[in-house]
C-alpha cells in the first residue's frame, strides 16, 4: 500500500510540539517573537520603544497606543486561550 503523503509530513512530533507550545507563557513568546522579530513596533506611530502592561498589553512609550498580542491576525477577538 502506498504511503499517504500527507500523513508522513516532515516536521514536529506531537511530543515535540507539547514541549514547544504547551504552556499560555510559551504561545505568547513565540508569537511576540513571529509578531515582532527584533523588538515591539508600536502599530500607529512605528516607534521602538515600548513596555508590557500588567493585562498583557503592549503600550508604546512615544504615543502611549496600546495593543494587544493577539490584535491583527488570526487570533484577534477571540477569547479563547492560545493553547487552544
Amino acid at each position: 500500500m502506498a504511503r499517504n503523503p500527507i500523513q508522513y509530513q516532515f516536521g514536529l512530533s506531537l511530543p515535540a510540539f507539547r514541549d514547544q507550545y504547551g504552556t499560555e507563557a510559551q504561545c505568547r513568546s513565540a508569537l511576540f517573537q513571529h509578531r515582532w522579530p527584533k523588538r515591539f513596533v508600536c502599530p500607529d506611530c512605528g516607534n521602538t520603544t515600548g513596555y508590557q502592561l500588567a493585562r498583557g498589553l503592549c503600550q508604546c512609550h512615544h504615543c502611549h497606543h496600546q495593543t494587544s498580542l493577539t490584535a491583527g491576525p488570526i487570533f484577534h477577538a477571540t477569547y479563547l486561550p492560545l493553547t487552544t
